[in-house]
């Protein structure tokens, strides 16, 4: 049984200035996939989880939710059940721990669904309920950017982008943006390759590192 498709950019053109972010990118997500982005800094990777979010300019193209356009703004997105974890571990350092998770489910007015939820993520990230009470920037780096991605899921995703993750999680539909190439072997189903914007191979991920495709990307062969 196919799986239904959730997500989808078509043909999108990002610019900033004179410079082409992302050159008629298509890329989309099915129900029920991991699915990551490669490609070298700069290739767009970064712009395509910012331009479903509301985060960049799209200039042409269309971004489709269960197959019907939409415009992206953040909050909206948001509602649709499309969470956003940036790089750079993002986390407000002046608040405790416990207080960021809260802020991923600053929209759900049930308390009891808020401490459900809080008590999931704590689950998942055993460190974090240990230091739960603990100011954020007291964090070390990696424990702050395992607070990010729990803050990301607090929202209770249907997809969840994660640009550049320190470890790999699987809640309905993750696209991933990830330079560790080998460390998305074992978790993803399929992969898009971007260079200069655009997307010049998608497949499996075993197949696309077979396929020399990532070697001509990250040496500048692709032209």
């Amino acid at each position: 049984m196919d799986k239904e498709r959730l997500l989808q950019l078509d043909a999108v053109h990002v610019h900033y200035g004179g410079v082409k972010a992302l050159d008629g990118a298509s890329v989309h997500l099915n129900e029920g996939e991991i699915v990551a982005l490669m490609g070298p800094n700069g290739a767009g990777k970064s712009t395509i989880l910012k331009a479903i979010f509301g985060l960049a300019p799209i200039q042409s193209g269309k971004v489709l939710w269960h197959g019907k356009q939409f415009h992206p703004k953040s909050h909206e997105v948001v509602e649709r059940g499309i969470a956003f974890v940036p790089q750079g571990r993002r986390v407000f350092k002046h608040l405790t721990v416990e207080e960021n998770i809260e802020i991923g489910a600053h929209f759900v007015r049930n308390r009891d669904e808020v401490r459900r939820r809080k008590n999931e993520v704590f689950e998942t990230f055993p460190a974090l309920k240990y230091k739960r009470h603990a100011p954020s920037g007291s964090l070390s780096g990696g424990q702050q950017q395992m607070l990010a991605i729990a803050r990301g899921l607090m929202a209770d995703p249907k997809v969840l982008l994660l640009d550049e993750p320190s470890l790999g999680l699987a809640p309905k539909i993750i696209m991933i943006v990830e330079h560790n190439i080998k460390s998305l072997l074992e978790i993803t189903d399929r992969a898009y390759v971007l260079d200069k914007g655009r997307v010049v191979a998608e497949g499996q991920s075993k197949g696309l590192i077979a396929s020399g495709i990532l070697e001509k990307v990250f040496l500048g062969h692709t032209t």
